[in-house]
């Protein structure tokens, strides 16, 4: 048993109410002290049986993030922590809701959206800033010249790269009329690529499930390939060790579709919805989420697929 898990909101307060009133060097010390606690807290959260009640918190915790980041601007796993909360929070509580009600609340739908792409952003920011540690003036450099900045990151350096790539993509989704955003596209390919050079395996998988919606939405004069998507998909399948259910929505959504393969479609998703997420604890709250957005796509099998 890890206590500190326990006694961590306590700890947390102490701190910092030392925090507010010492000075820098004490200051600094208390809040890398929680920096340490909140970046590696996150299996609390994913272990979560209740999506609802993990989105009302997360917003505080993200923003006590930012302001320890504050204190210590250079606390690396911080800002790899804070960009994937950041992300993850867009996704789930933000994006999701805006693609749940696009078809019956379109102005709704995209006042959330464009919510979710301030959010995305923000944690964009945080991964390069991370990646930055690493190579000072990534974000730039990446823009210029991506082979070259890319190269000389390190297989310490895929989870912000992830990130990065994951919420950058995300923004340009969310928002596909802000031509500034969309001129950022052609840096999503290398990024991703990259992540798979240094370590495939990273995180059992989560590159691979990123992969199957990439290559699995463009077209083949885009660069996608229904072939990679489906390599990928079983990769990731592989590597989940059958206990997360994105693999199986993201393929769905993507190849299934784009093959108007409307048995598949359905056989995929009910298979997603008939796992139990009790199976696979460190991972309920990311299937729970998943298994929604299923339910979403199922309920517009009519809306995707042309005839019978």
């Amino acid at each position: 048993m890890q206590l500190s898990r326990y006694l961590s909101p306590f700890f947390l307060v102490a701190l910092v109410a030392l925090a507010s009133t010492t000075g820098c060097s004490v200051r600094k010390f208390a809040a890398t002290r929680v920096a340490n606690v909140l970046a590696e807290s996150g299996t609390t959260y994913a272990s979560d049986n209740d999506p609802d009640l993990v989105g009302d918190a997360l917003p505080f915790g993200l923003k006590t993030m930012e302001g320890l980041l504050e204190e210590i601007p250079e606390h690396r796993a911080l800002l790899i922590a804070t960009a994937s909360g950041f992300t993850q929070y867009a996704y789930a509580y933000v994006d999701l809701p805006a693609f749940e009600i696009s078809n019956s609340d379109w102005r709704r739908a995209r006042e959330l959206r464009q919510r979710a792409k301030r959010l995305y952003i923000r944690g964009r920011d945080y991964a390069l800033r991370a990646l930055a540690l690493s190579e000072p003036g990534f974000g730039a450099k990446v823009r210029q010249d991506p082979m070259d900045a890319l190269a000389k990151l390190k297989a310490q350096d895929v989870a912000p790269l992830y990130w990065a790539t994951v919420s950058w993509s995300a923004a340009i989704a969310a928002s596909k009329q802000d031509m500034d955003l969309v001129a950022d596209l052609h840096l999503i390919g290398p990024m991703i690529n990259r992540c798979l050079e240094l370590n495939e395996s990273f995180d059992q998988g989560a590159i691979h499930q990123f992969m199957i919606s990439f290559e699995g939405s463009r077209s083949d004069a885009q660069g996608g390939s229904v072939k990679e998507a489906r390599a990928h998909f079983e990769r990731a399948m592989q590597l989940a060790h059958g206990e997360q259910v994105s693999p199986l929505v993201a393929f769905a959504e993507t190849v299934s579709v784009r093959l108007q393969d409307r048995k598949q479609f359905r056989e995929l998703l009910q298979q997603a919805l008939a796992f139990d997420v009790n199976q696979a604890p460190q991972h309920r709250l990311a299937n729970l989420i998943a298994q929604r957005r299923a339910h979403i796509l199922l309920s517009r099998i009519n809306d995707l697929f042309i005839g019978d």
